[in-house]
């Protein structure tokens, strides 16, 4: 986390993973077995920004380039990592659920334009700010502080993430859906793991980005909204 805010997936699909081989078109898997001891095959062929290409959605591209980063890592690795580990354990997405009209490859645009509808529902950055929870390199938080600006936003207890118990970097929404995944409602509910890896007794840095780490974006601009 930092000054911003990017896309990632969260830990309420951490119980299955890679539920499909013939949709699987993560180059480098992880983990590389299941549980069962099965090896996941690497992804050998076109990458998965070719299938947004041929649904003509430029602006999808466009937005993931900004927004659904990797780190050390092409950007295309990371969003073919999280449909094949997780896109493909949620059966909304499978192929035989789209009938007769199914087009190739068009479950993995739901699932990207998917990600993308919750990540504007929880604009995390927003909702810190507007109890005055900015990213600072001088000032700690009190995880309590921290949980609750996101409560009452939201209606529910997110998990929150520390690097050695002090250092914010992940915020877990969860929720249960009515409908389908790509398009029913979402109602926030309670993370069903432990609330956090955060310290209670100790102050938490939510840090400020390093200089020429970020690009200016901002929501106004956004075609999604």
């Amino acid at each position: 986390m930092g000054s911003g805010q990017t896309i990632a997936m969260g830990k309420g699909f951490a119980d299955q993973s890679y539920c499909d081989f013939s949709r699987q078109y993560d180059p480098a898997p992880s983990p590389s077995t299941l549980q069962n001891g099965t090896v996941i095959p690497p992804y050998k062929g076109p990458e998965v920004d070719t299938f947004i290409k041929a649904f003509g959605r430029s602006d999808l591209l466009d937005y993931m380039n900004t927004y659904w980063i990797n780190l050390g890592a092409p950007n295309v690795d990371f969003w073919a990592h999280e449909f094949s580990k997780h896109g493909t354990c949620i059966s909304t997405f499978d192929v035989t659920c789209y009938g007769t009209r199914y087009q190739v490859h068009a479950d993995v645009i739901d699932f990207f334009d998917t990600v993308i509808r919750a990540f504007h529902q929880y604009p995390t950055f927003n909702m810190l700010a507007a109890a005055g929870i900015r990213p600072s390199n001088k000032t700690g938080y009190a995880i309590e502080q921290i949980q609750s600006a996101l409560m009452a936003q939201t209606g529910a207890l997110p998990f929150l993430g520390c690097t050695n118990g002090t250092i914010l970097t992940e915020v877990y929404y969860y929720h249960h859906v009515r409908g389908t995944a790509q398009y029913g409602h979402y109602k926030n509910i309670n993370t069903t793991s432990p609330a956090t890896t955060c310290l209670s007794n100790a102050a938490i840095w939510y840090y400020e980005r390093t200089p020429g780490s970020e690009r200016k974006v901002g929501f106004n601009d956004d075609p999604y909204v």
